[in-house]
């Protein structure tokens, strides 16, 4: 019973993402919304439910399950796909260093910000 209890509040903020996204026309796809409101909620509340960390870790361990539907609807776009190979690759290549960047950014801003110096433990 317990993961069914963390797997419908998962949903609940994934509806009320989608909704508020919706009614305050945001640009922001509405799990992600729901995910910060999730967020927000589990930092006020400086404790995560047992059931919803248990839905949590259940649905993290299958994980590559989910990837499955969105490979097998690419193969309907497949010719496509073959036509426009390289804006697409530059676009994913693109995408992973800004992201490998803006992570190194925010780590090292972290760093700062926290008084840690480079990996090492300060005594």
């Amino acid at each position: 019973m317990s993961f069914l209890n963390g797997l419908t509040i998962l949903l609940i903020y994934q509806l009320v993402g989608e909704v508020t996204v919706l009614y305050l026309e945001l640009a922001v796809p509405g799990p992600v919304m729901g995910m910060i409101l999730l967020f927000v909620t589990l930092l006020i509340r400086h404790k995560t439910p047992e059931s919803l960390d248990t839905a949590a870790s259940t649905l993290l361990s299958h994980l590559s399950l989910l990837f499955i539907p969105a490979g097998v609807g690419m193969m309907v776009h497949f010719e496509r796909i073959g036509n426009e190979w390289l804006p697409i690759s530059i676009a994913i290549i693109l995408s992973a260093v800004i992201t490998f960047v803006a992570t190194a950014l925010i780590m090292l801003g972290c760093n700062r910000l926290l008084g840690k110096s480079g990996g090492h433990d300060a005594h």
